[in-house]
């Protein structure tokens, strides 16, 4: 680890740590993550309770509920505290706000297996999203997922890096991820730009916004640039462990993430075993440099 993430790691950690009192948040990492407890989500949160569950959101990105038995209509109520529910892009036929995100031995692909942040394409990506995972691979483990801090990600870069990308923008195209396969006929493909950098709309810090699911090249620049640009900062996700945390699913467990300034990576580790949860997202704001 160089001086730079040191210091942005100090940094981070010099910040007064949020208090509760009615619900316990316990940490995974100090960068990233934390598990909370005292809380039952088939419940209607009551406005104390659910404000210090938006602290803790805000101050670690990624929240982790366990040992939870939800209908659909738990789920939804939970997640509609925070936006309004994002319609599916893909007409399945069931509920429009509900995800089912499915694996077994049929599965060519499972979504989300790749570092990426959801729906950058998308003029207004989400605020986040909600995952509740009911089956889990039958041999008891794989199928985690991991999620990095794009807050830390940016402030691990040099002075003169920072300053360089501050102003850039970046394409991202809705098809990057469907390479290899034909998407639907009613899948109307977004395409964005977006700032390199934006800040993060409740907490005004700045954060790195590419992601290797969605961005195709920066503006501006010529193809060989943009490549090398990007290459390099993909690769702080894949390259750089401590700027993530590792969640190991259990049934009944429900993630909700930040998705304004986290990527996620849903590892297929588990092929041929099965894997079945149900993901809400909800509608979020255009970035903003």
């Amino acid at each position: 680890m160089d001086q730079l993430a040191l210091d942005a790691m100090k940094q981070l950690n010099t910040r007064t740590p949020e208090e509760y009192k009615l619900i316990t948040v316990r940490p995974i990492t100090p960068i990233i993550g934390a598990e909370v407890s005292d809380v039952d989500l088939s419940r209607d949160l009551d406005a104390d309770r659910l404000d210090e569950v938006r602290r803790a959101f805000l101050a670690h990105h990624v929240l982790v509920f366990r040992d939870q038995t939800l209908t659909p209509e738990d789920h939804k109520r939970f997640a509609a505290h925070f936006g309004t529910l994002r319609t599916q892009p893909i007409d399945e036929g069931g509920d429009p706000v509900i995800l089912e995100l499915s694996s077994d031995s049929d599965s060519k692909f499972v979504a989300g297996d790749g570092w990426h942040c959801d729906g950058t394409a998308d003029a207004e990506p989400s605020l986040g999203s909600m995952l509740y995972i009911t089956r889990t691979p039958e041999s008891g483990s794989g199928g985690d997922t991991m999620w990095a801090n794009m807050h830390l990600a940016y402030e691990m870069l040099s002075p003169p890096m920072r300053d360089f990308l501050d102003g850039l923008t970046a394409v991202h195209d809705g098809l990057v991820p469907w390479q290899g396969y034909q998407p639907p006929d009613d899948y109307v493909v977004p395409k964005s730009e977006h700032p390199v950098v934006v800040r993060h709309p409740d907490t005004g810090r700045k954060l790195l916004f590419v992601n290797e699911g969605f961005t195709t090249h920066i503006a501006g620049l010529s193809k060989a640039e943009s490549r090398a640009l990007l290459d390099l900062l993909f690769g702080l996700v894949r390259t750089e462990p401590y700027l993530a945390c590792r969640v190991r699913w259990t049934p009944g467990t429900l993630v909700f993430w930040d998705n304004r300034c986290t990527q996620h990576h849903a590892i297929w580790d588990y092929f041929p075993q099965s894997r079945y949860g149900q993901r809400i997202t909800i509608n979020g704001t255009r970035p903003r440099g």
